[in-house]
């Protein structure tokens, strides 16, 4: 072979490379897009410090892990009415405003945070209140910040810009936490809070960037009969729908994390480490799924791609109670840690947090492209609705049947069930399957 056909199959094995890697288009194409993204990538990892610094101070002061799930108890509510109020509010005003106005609450929530943790204040009500704030202003300015992507951004890149999207949630999941446990156990919770106070403050460069952004057609007036109207259009919008019954359907019935310290005290070892381990795993595989998209723009049938990416995530889930069952009867955790069983553990739930991803990537983009823009800011509010929810719903069905029957049950039966469902539906919900991306239908 001559060196010529050397350098020539060595470039063509790069351009294939390169074609599963991300696709970084938008940031080259929308200067305004690069911003958003950058700002929100470094106020996502802020928040995720946050989220894990709220929990061990509320523990620290308490003693009680009850305590710390008052924090989720505490958010659900204004999170929930957020999503429905933020879509009306990006549906009825200038969508830059919104946003803008948002980031500022949530902004003023987590000073305030730190300010109390500075003063030494020990009754946990404040920061129950201010974490609910932040929350639900992250809600409003999340549905905002969807409803504005579609208008700075042509729909062929709204795929890549979801995957980009995945890829700045799973290293804030990723490295958040781990700098949370750092700086706590060094310098101390208010310390911790100010970290956010200063990543934060990325949210605001790419909103700034923005111009005005009033909704296309009639503006909608902000109130109940705007939630109404969003629901009826939901009603004459099965593609729409779909995105969110497919995506409940995934996160009421696999989801097993509250097993997690259970498993990793009972049936795998290792204890606090192993759990961080497996929520890392998830988070990881959330991350390389989107490293690695690549071809995911090029996929038109995203309705198909929707169902059995969740299949997927069923099967894994699925794997990762088999692997709690199998390590139950054979395992030993007294003799410390069963790493075989954690590392097989890790891989199932990497490959739940990939299949989650690219599921995520195709129904944020039908969202976007398939609502129209008069109903996009509510269509997006009622996304996060049921992201806030369903999970929560998850977790007590899962802690349900784990008392009820075992520990592996929520996962093995869950991801069955999951995978079952959609095998049964990409049959039978012909129109859904049939989702042509060049060619978006509510």
């Amino acid at each position: 072979m001559s060196a010529g056909e050397t350098d020539g199959g060595s470039g063509r094995d790069r351009r294939r490379f390169r074609s599963l890697l991300v696709d970084t288009t938008p940031l080259r194409e929308s200067p305004a897009f690069a911003k958003l993204w950058t700002g929100t990538s470094v106020a996502q990892i802020g928040a995720q410090v946050t989220i894990v610094a709220v929990g061990l101070h509320i523990y620290d002061i308490t003693r009680s892990t009850f305590a710390v799930s008052l924090v989720a108890l505490w958010a659900i509510g204004p999170m929930i009415l957020a999503g429905f109020v933020g879509g009306a509010l990006a549906d009825a005003f200038d969508r830059r405003l919104v946003a803008l106005v948002t980031s500022i609450a949530a902004w003023a929530s987590i000073c305030t945070m730190a300010l109390i943790a500075f003063l030494g204040v020990e009754t946990t009500w404040p920061y129950y209140a201010l974490a609910a704030v932040n929350a639900a202003s992250a809600t409003i300015m999340g549905a905002t910040r969807g409803a504005i992507l579609p208008r700075i951004l042509p729909p062929q890149l709204l795929p890549a810009a979801a995957a980009l999207s995945g890829i700045t949630m799973g290293l804030a999941i990723t490295v958040g936490p781990a700098v949370a446990g750092v700086l706590v156990a060094s310098v101390g919770f208010a310390w911790t809070y100010l970290l956010d106070v200063v990543l934060f403050t990325g949210a605001f460069l790419g909103i700034l960037s923005l111009p005005r952004m009033r909704p296309d057609g009639e503006s909608a007036h902000p109130g109940l009969g705007s939630v109404v109207e969003s629901l009826r259009f939901l009603r004459r919008a099965p593609n729409v729908r779909a995105t969110f019954v497919w995506d409940l359907i995934a996160m009421i019935l696999g989801t097993p994390r509250v097993v997690f310290p259970a498993a990793g005290a009972l049936v795998l070892g290792g204890g606090p480490v192993t759990v961080g381990a497996l929520t890392a795993s998830f988070a990881m595989g959330a991350l390389l799924s989107g490293l690695f998209s690549g071809p995911l723009g090029g996929v038109r049938r995203q309705g198909r791609a929707v169902t059995l990416a969740i299949a997927v995530f069923g099967v894994c889930t699925a794997f990762f109670g088999v692997v709690l069952l199998v390590t139950g009867v054979v395992g030993n955790p007294s003799d410390g840690p069963v790493v075989p069983a954690i590392v097989l553990a890790g891989i199932a739930l990497a490959g739940t947090g990939a299949a989650d991803n690219v599921s995520a990537v195709f129904r944020t983009t039908i969202l976007q492209t398939a609502a129209p823009d008069d109903v996009r800011g509510r269509m997006q509010g009622l996304f996060y609705v049921v992201v806030a929810g369903g999970p929560r719903v998850g977790d007590l069905l899962a802690g349900a049947l784990a008392t009820a029957i075992a520990l592996w049950a929520p996962a093995l039966l869950g991801g069955v069930l999951i995978a079952g469902i959609m095998l049964v539906l990409l049959r039978t919900a012909r129109g859904f399957q049939a989702y042509d991306a060049h060619r978006p239908t509510p």
